[in-house]
């Protein structure tokens, strides 16, 4: 079989646990962007929301390459990591999660998106200062206003760019949703990977202290999370496609 190109749109979001939420979302992109480095993969961020503190609220990237998404869509799902900050003078364990989702980017399959159906506005891109942050009113969002679905990019310094990946993001987004209605009225059992990621139930465990990873839906631990969290995600993931999960 031949090795098929694919493109992919991340997300990921920090959820519970604050700053070390924060963190760990910042964590799960580097992992992800080492795992593409490894793999020939061209990666391209389309927006990110840094936190007040440290890491990322959100941040929004796309990854294309050779069955990118054949292997990133068992990445879609609540991530727990645990392990002590580095501010934590009891030597304390804290639990915190990030949530994944992977979507196909759409590949010669169009949405019908009317113009007259969104609506777009623009704001000033926040970051970390400095000289990056552009005071003109650079960053675009766009809300389709019949699905109430939203798709925001801060990441060029020229709107119409902007503009341009907002859009890309609206597709991948309103694509999932209608595959997701035709997978719920034709075969509700599917495992679908849309579904694993709005499962509350966590599918992935980083525990530090014990440099272990534990996948909860195949039951399986892996050791030497140092590494791993460096972008060494060959095995996990090669295991979940034997396995057909």
């Amino acid at each position: 079989m031949k090795d098929k190109k694919e493109s992919v749109i991340v997300e990921i979001r920090a959820g519970a646990g604050g700053k070390e939420a924060a963190l760990f979302a910042e964590n799960l992109f580097r992992m992800y962007k080492k795992y593409a480095d490894s793999k020939n993969w061209k990666s391209r961020i389309l927006d990110s929301h840094p936190s007040d503190l440290e890491g990322f609220k959100k941040i929004v990237f796309e990854l294309s390459g050779k069955d990118v998404f054949s292997q990133m869509k068992y990445e879609g799902g609540v991530h727990r990591i645990q392990r002590i900050p580095e501010t934590e003078k009891r030597g304390r364990i804290h639990t915190s999660t990030a949530t994944v989702v992977a979507l196909p980017k759409p590949e010669g399959v169009k949405i019908k998106i009317r113009p007259q159906d969104l609506k777009i506005e623009t704001f000033k891109a926040s970051g970390p200062g400095g000289q990056y942050v552009n005071k003109r009113e650079s960053a675009v969002r766009i809300t389709h206003l019949p699905s109430g679905i939203t798709a925001s990019s801060q990441v060029a310094r020229i709107q119409g760019e902007n503009k341009k990946i907002a859009l890309e993001i609206l597709e991948a987004k309103l694509l999932e949703k209608k595959g997701k209605a035709v997978v719920q009225k034709i075969q509700k059992k599917r495992k679908a990977q849309v579904a694993r990621a709005e499962r509350p139930k966590k599918i992935r465990t980083y525990n530090f202290p014990q440099n272990r990873i534990t996948d909860h839906r195949i039951k399986k631990s892996w050791h030497n999370l140092d590494k791993i969290m460096e972008g060494r995600l060959e095995k996990i993931i090669s295991t979940l496609q034997k396995l057909k999960y």
